[in-house]
C-alpha cells in the first residue's frame, strides 16, 4: 500500500475518532468541569494510558512490527504467525503480573505520580479508587497493540485505526448510562475505560480472524525470536516514550499547583493531539512496516526517498495546524468546553496551555516521522540516549517555568523538550546518511512556512472582525466554523500561490 493511501486510511479513522473524542470531552467537561473529581479521574486515566503508549503502542509496537513485517516478507505467513503467537504469550504473562502488582501497590503509585494530592485526602482516595478500576485497561489494550501490529503489517490499517472510536463510544455510553447509578461521573468514566479495553480487544480479534490470521494462546516460551523482541523492547520503552514521560512529569508537577491545573493541561493536550494523531501518528504507523520492508530488502535509496516525502507531507499539514491553533486557541476551547461546570476562567487557563503545547507541534510530528527509521533498522539505542536528555531537559524547564507562569510553564517545557528531541534525531540521521534532504524537500519547506504565516495573518484579521460573534452564545459555533473554513481555504490558496504543494505531488505520493 502506498504511503499516502496508508496514511490517509489511518488519518481518516483517527480524525473520526478525535471528533468523537471531542464529543466525549465536551460531555466530560460538562459533567466534571475542572475540579477535584476531574483531576482524580484524569490521573487515573493517564496512568494506564501512559503504560499503553510507552510499552504497548511504543516499545512493543516499535520492536514487534519490524520483526513481524520482516519475517512475513522473507519467510511467509506460517513463520510470522508462530512469532506473533509466541510474542502474545510472553506479553500476556508479563502484563498479567504487572496488573496484579499494580493493583496492590496503587496507593503508593498514585502518591508518586500525584504527590500534591497527599494534602487532600478526598482527591487522593478518589484517584486511587479510579486507578484500580482503570488499570486493567492496560492488559487488554496491549494485546490490541499486538493485534494491530499484525494487521498493519498485512497492510490492513482501517480496523486498527478505528479502535479509538470504540473507546470513545464506551466512555460516552458510560458517562450517560452509569452516572445516575454511581457515586460520581468520575466513577462512571473509570468503569467505561475498563469496559473499553475488553471491547477493543474483541473487535481486533474479529478483524484478525477475518484476515485468516487469528492468534491462538500458547504457553509462554522464550524462543530466540522472543528473546530478541524483549531485548529490542527495553531501550525502545524509553526512546518511544519520551513524550509520554514528559506528560507524566507535567502531572506530577501540576499536582503541586492550584486545583484544576491537571484538568487544564488535559483539555489542552486533547486539542493539540488532534493534528498530532491525524498527521504524525498516522504517518508513523504507515512508515514503520513500509520502511522495515524496504530496509530488510536492501532498498536503501527508496527508504531515504520515502522519509523525504513523509517529512514533506508532515510539514505541509502540520504547519497550518500549528498556526491556526495558536491564533484560535481561545475560541476553540470556548466552543468545545465552556458549558456546565467548565467556566470562563477554565477557558482562559486551558487556552494558554494550548498555545504553549502547540509551539512544539511540528517537533512532536517530526519525532513520529523520524523515529520509525531507527526502529526499522533495528537501532533501538540511539533514540533512548536522545530521549533521556529530552526528559531531563523537560523536568528542569518545567520546575523552572512553573514558578513563573504556573501550569503554562509545564506545557511550554514539554514543547521545548520535543523540539530538542526532534532536532537531535534529525541531526543523527543526517550525520549517518539515513536522512538526505532532496531538492524538492529543501524547496518546499520554506514555501510551506510562508503559506502558513500568510494564513495566520488572515485569521488574525478575521478573528478581530468576528470577535463579537465569537462571544455571542447563539453564533459562536458558526463563527468558529467560518474561521476554520477560511483558514483551510486561505492556506490552500497560499500553498498553491507560493508553490508549497501541487496536485501532481499528491498523485505521485498516492502511487507510492
Amino acid at each position: 500500500m502506498a504511503l499516502l493511501r496508508a496514511t490517509a486510511t489511518v488519518g481518516s479513522y483517527t480524525m473520526a475518532s478525535r471528533v468523537l473524542g471531542f464529543v466525549r470531552d465536551m460531555a466530560t467537561a460538562a459533567y466534571l468541569g475542572a475540579g477535584p473529581v476531574a483531576d482524580a479521574f484524569f490521573v487515573a486515566f493517564k496512568f494506564p494510558n501512559f503504560f499503553r503508549r510507552l510499552f504497548a503502542e511504543g516499545a512493543f509496537a516499535a520492536a514487534f512490527v519490524p520483526m513481524f513485517a520482516g519475517t512475513l516478507a522473507q519467510h511467509g505467513r506460517t513463520a510470522a504467525r508462530d512469532f506473533a503467537e509466541n510474542a502474545l504469550a510472553a506479553l500476556l504473562a508479563v502484563l498479567f503480573a504487572l496488573t496484579v502488582a499494580a493493583e496492590f501497590a496503587m496507593p503508593w503509585i498514585v502518591r508518586a505520580i500525584a504527590p500534591g494530592f497527599a494534602d487532600e485526602p478526598e482527591r487522593l482516595a478518589l484517584a486511587i479508587e479510579f486507578s484500580r478500576v482503570t488499570f486493567p485497561y492496560l492488559l487488554f489494550v496491549s494485546l490490541v497493540a499486538l493485534q494491530g501490529g499484525v494487521l498493519n503489517s498485512l497492510d490492513r490499517f482501517a480496523a486498527v485505526a478505528a479502535t479509538p472510536i470504540v473507546l470513545n463510544l464506551c466512555l460516552i455510553g458510560a458517562l450517560v448510562a452509569l452516572t445516575p447509578v454511581l457515586a460520581t461521573p468520575g466513577h462512571a468514566l473509570a468503569w467505561g475505560v475498563a469496559l473499553a479495553g475488553v471491547a477493543q480487544f474483541l473487535f481486533l480479534a474479529w478483524a484478525c480472524a477475518r484476515e485468516e490470521f487469528a492468534l491462538r494462546l500458547r504457553a509462554p516460551r522464550l524462543s530466540p525470536e522472543t528473546k530478541d523482541l524483549l531485548k529490542r523492547m527495553a531501550p525502545v520503552a524509553v526512546g518511544s516514550g519520551a513524550a509520554q514521560i514528559n506528560l507524566v512529569v507535567d502531572v506530577i508537577l501540576a499536582s503541586l499547583l492550584a486545583a484544576g491545573s491537571i484538568s487544564w493541561l488535559y483539555y489542552a493536550d486533547r486539542i493539540y493531539e488532534l493534528p498530532l494523531a491525524v498527521v504524525g501518528i498516522a504517518l508513523g504507523t504507515a512508515l514503520l512496516p513500509l520502511q522495515s520492508r524496504q530496509i530488510r530488502l536492501g532498498e536503501h535509496d527508496q527508504a531515504r526517498a520515502t522519509l523525504n516525502r513523509a517529512l514533506e507531507a508532515a510539514s505541509l499539514l502540520t504547519l497550518p495546524a500549528t498556526a491556526a491553533l495558536i491564533v484560535l486557541a481561545e475560541p476553540i476551547v470556548d466552543v468545545l468546553f465552556r458549558r456546565g461546570a467548565f467556566g470562563a476562567a477554565d477557558v482562559s487557563a486551558t487556552a494558554a496551555a494550548l498555545v504553549a503545547y502547540t509551539a512544539g507541534l511540528p517537533a512532536y510530528v517530526a519525532v513520529k516521522v523520524l523515529t520509525p527509521n531507527f526502529y526499522a533498522r533495528g537501532d533501538t539505542k540511539s533514540p533512548v540516549k536522545i530521549a533521556i536528555g529530552a526528559v531531563a531537559f523537560n523536568t528542569v524547564c518545567g520546575v523552572s517555568l512553573m514558578g513563573i507562569v504556573g501550569h503554562v510553564g509545564l506545557a511550554l517545557a514539554t514543547a521545548l523538550a520535543a523540539i530538542l528531541n526532534a532536532g537531535l534525531l534529525a541531526r543523527l540521521l543526517l550525520r549517518e546518511g539515513f536522512l538526505v534532504p532532496d531538492a524538492r524537500l529543501k524547496a518546499r519547506l520554506p514555501r510551506q512556512i510562508g503559506a502558513a504565516l500568510a494564513m495566520a495573518g488572515i485569521l488574525i484579521f478575521a478573528r478581530w472582525i468576528l470577535d463579537p460573534w465569537l462571544a455571542a452564545p447563539g453564533w459562536r459555533y458558526a463563527a468558529l466554523g467560518g474561521l476554520i473554513a477560511l483558514g483551510l481555504a486561505s492556506y490552500a490558496g497560499a500553498a498553491w500561490l507560493f508553490g508549497a504543494a501541487k496536485p501532481s505531488d499528491l498523485r505521485g505520493l498516492s502511487r507510492g
